[in-house]
């Protein structure tokens, strides 16, 4: 094989990545795995998509190694192949946020209002966390919060909120977060929480966002 080929081949295989990925509906796929393994039946109905689409799109990231899949008895349940798909989903998405002016103005929409933003870097709310000084709500499903969580987070899923308000600090801000930038969970907690006078923000970041920074997160376990 001379070097020209050998260069063809190489690109073509970092290519089979690219192509996997080039559909809206993947990348979703690839958000909504990364927060823990799931069904198909599952899968179908967060895309809001028919069994048979989305199977064909998880086949897709599967030929090209981003996941894998296991049969449960009538269930086949699919997980990432690897933290590092995550973190490829991340990096993907903060390029675009960075080049594409379509994205960030999309991106400021869903913000209405930025001081609804938690205003500090990741490595103070985690101190803040640690010392009690502020909630950190995961208003994600309960699977989910099991598969991995921010340290010091409390599971309280979004459609769960108004009937456990009694578990909350009056006296203490919350920090509410969801799967991440393109999760809307998180807005739904903070206006429910403001309009009964917590004081609340959202944080943009997810669990995936968390882990591509560095920082730590848990895994499983019941909710303090």
């Amino acid at each position: 094989m001379d070097n020209r080929t050998l260069k063809n081949l190489l690109y073509e295989q970092v290519a089979r990545i690219g192509k996997a990925v080039s559909s809206p509906k993947r990348l979703e796929l690839l958000e909504l795995l990364a927060q823990g393994e799931k069904t198909v039946e599952t899968l179908a109905s967060e895309l809001s998509t028919d069994i048979k689409l989305t199977s064909a799109h998880l086949r897709a990231l599967k030929e090209a190694r981003l996941v894998t899949a296991r049969r449960e008895g009538k269930y086949i349940i699919y997980r990432l192949a690897g933290s590092d798909v995550a973190g490829l989903w991340v990096s993907l998405r903060q390029v675009a946020e960075e080049h594409l002016l379509e994205l960030k103005m999309a991106l400021s929409r869903m913000v209405a209002d930025p001081a609804n933003l938690a205003a500090v870097s990741r490595e103070t709310l985690l101190e803040q966390a640690r010392r009690g000084d502020v909630m950190v709500l995961d208003v994600r499903p309960r699977d989910e919060y099991a598969a991995a969580h921010l340290p010091f987070a409390r599971s309280m899923p979004v459609a769960e909120i108004e009937q456990r308000l009694a578990e909350l600090p009056a006296d203490a801000e919350i920090v509410a977060y969801c799967r991440g930038p393109f999760c809307l969970w998180s807005d739904e907690a903070v206006a429910l929480l403001s309009a009964r006078g917590y004081r609340v923000r959202k944080m943009l970041d997810g669990v995936s966002e968390w882990q591509a920074a560095g920082l730590p997160v848990e895994w499983g376990g019941v909710s303090p």
